[in-house]
């Protein structure tokens, strides 16, 4: 009777042991966002005309890690929320990424004139904000096992702008969460200390809820660029191979419409523009996004000798 009992002990302290072995979890991302038209024309056309997008900067606006020592322009979990949108955004090969360090050396190049007639900035930033993070523990004590469980929220908010009109043209909040659980039973099991990586996750989980939409925002503009020069005989734009233009690619030459005054806003607002001519790419040269430039000639239309009233616009 009683290896019976030693027995039936042994069998229920491996089966609690068992179950409660470390677990992280992270809500899971909402099936239910549908792609928009631009995304899925984008995914079935292989030539791709990538934006170039900035993360300007993220902050957290939270008291969380804040104390005496705090360090605004280094906050660990700022800098956290934007090494995972740039690993996303990153990932889906469709954007050209400047962060706030390449635009800080390309304005130092500007001043120093080495490329002072090249537009080389970000079409789009990407503004964003840590606007509630928090962490909590709760412990379920029974007869045999104790269970500890950790829990991260984070909210994140982000805003996109349009560089040429300094507009604000999406902004959208995601929430995630994500929770890790350890126990033991009779002393036996997985003790639970401070799992940092659960602020990772909670972050994650609410920028994944963002991207998606993020994206198609950005695949819904029209991909611009810009004439630096024109000889009559070659028509020079920016941009290059980094961005996908091939040899032969034709392109849209856009007047801009005139700016008024929006008396709603108050703002001034970019009448739509009309296409005035159009031009094929005959060469490409530069080896880096900082000097690259395509080479065009006039198909047909003319161009006006202003250019700062034209951009360059695709084809769609």
């Amino acid at each position: 009777m009683l290896k019976i009992l030693i027995t039936l002990l042994i069998s229920i302290v491996f089966i609690f042991t068992g179950c409660h072995k470390a677990v992280i979890k992270v809500q899971p991302i909402d099936d239910n966002v549908q792609k928009s038209q631009a995304v899925i024309q984008e995914e079935k056309n292989s030539h791709v005309l990538k934006r170039k997008v900035a993360i300007a900067r993220f902050s957290n606006e939270t008291t969380y890690g804040k104390g005496i020592f705090y360090d605004g322009e280094n906050d660990p979990l700022a800098k956290q929320a934007m090494d995972i949108l740039s690993a996303k955004l990153g990932s889906t090969d469709k954007f050209i990424l400047l962060e706030r360090s390449d635009l800080d050396l390309i304005k130092n190049e500007k001043e120093l004139g080495n490329i002072k007639n090249l537009d080389i900035s970000a079409d789009y930033l990407i503004i964003g904000s840590i606007s509630e993070f928090g962490r909590s523990s709760t412990s379920d004590v029974g007869i045999f096992s104790r269970t500890k469980k950790q829990t991260a929220r984070a909210k994140v908010y982000i805003r996109l702008v349009d560089v040429s009109t300094g507009q604000i043209i999406y902004s959208e909040e995601g929430e995630g969460e994500a929770n890790s659980e350890a126990g033991t039973v009779l002393g036996v099991g997985n003790r639970a200390g401070y799992d940092s990586a659960l602020n990772d996750k909670a972050i994650s989980a609410a920028i994944s809820k963002l991207v998606s939409n993020l994206v198609s925002n950005l695949l819904e503009k029209p991909w611009k660029s810009y004439i630096l020069n024109n000889d009559n005989s070659n028509i020079i734009i920016s941009g290059g191979k980094s961005q996908g233009i091939n040899i032969g690619d034709t392109f849209l030459v856009i007047e801009k419409g005139d700016s008024v005054l929006n008396p709603q806003t108050n703002m001034m607002i970019e009448l739509p523009g009309k296409s005035i001519a159009k031009i094929k790419v005959v060469s490409l040269a530069g080896d880096t996004i900082q000097n690259e430039i395509s080479v065009c000639t006039l198909v047909e239309g003319n161009i006006i000798e202003d250019y700062s009233k034209m951009y360059i616009q695709e084809i769609r």
